[in-house]
């Protein structure tokens, strides 16, 4: 995206060092931090104090590569009211039927192909449900815990696996870490009925 001249901002109000992590931070080089209760709050977003002398209404500081320290920047400041006052405006203005008719096939959620599965992934396997709910119920996807759970070889636990992530069940795998879970116990209903 940077290449291209694409721009994204990230927003969080607890700055954690859980929440911006170093991948975060190496690929999202220019950080503003607004007023922060302590100077650890401010080295993790800007990797130095500072952030905690602010005074707030807009005062900042802005790091971005190449520069030796923050600089201190004045941005306009929106008071919670007029933030309210500008959402109720633009609520008003919403054209949300239409937008619903027009989109709503791109929001469904995924469904099981028809005929068994694409390429090397196989969606018709009789346990395929009950790995999904084994995942979803733990809140992690492994293959060793499918083998455990299903009493079934690594092979067959991998391709139930594979299959998840597919269907976007479970996020890709992470090395020996399990794998993200990427829907709720609600959501699991719409891909199995």
């Amino acid at each position: 995206a940077r290449a291209t001249g694409m721009h994204l901002v990230l927003a969080t109000q607890r700055p954690s060092v859980d929440i911006l992590t170093s991948l975060i931070k190496v690929n999202i080089p220019a950080r503003l931090a607004f007023a922060v209760s302590s100077g650890f709050d401010s080295r993790t977003i800007l990797d130095t104090q500072g952030a905690e002398k602010l005074i707030g209404q807009g005062d900042a500081l802005f790091h971005q590569p190449g520069l030796p320290k923050p600089v201190r920047l004045q941005v306009p400041y929106i008071s919670e009211e007029e933030v309210a006052r500008l959402a109720g405006f633009l609520r008003g203005q919403s054209h949300e039927d239409r937008f619903a008719e027009a989109y709503a096939s791109d929001f469904e959620p995924p469904r099981l192909p028809e005929g068994g599965g694409v390429g090397e992934v196989d969606f018709s396997d009789p346990l395929l449900k009950k790995a999904a709910e084994i995942v979803v119920e733990e809140g992690y996807g492994s293959v060793s815990r499918l083998q455990r759970r299903l009493s079934v070889g690594h092979a067959r636990a991998g391709k139930l696996m594979d299959a998840l992530e597919a269907m976007g069940i479970v996020g890709p795998a992470r090395g020996s870490k399990p794998r993200e879970v990427l829907i709720t116990k609600e959501q699991l209903k719409d891909f199995f009925g």
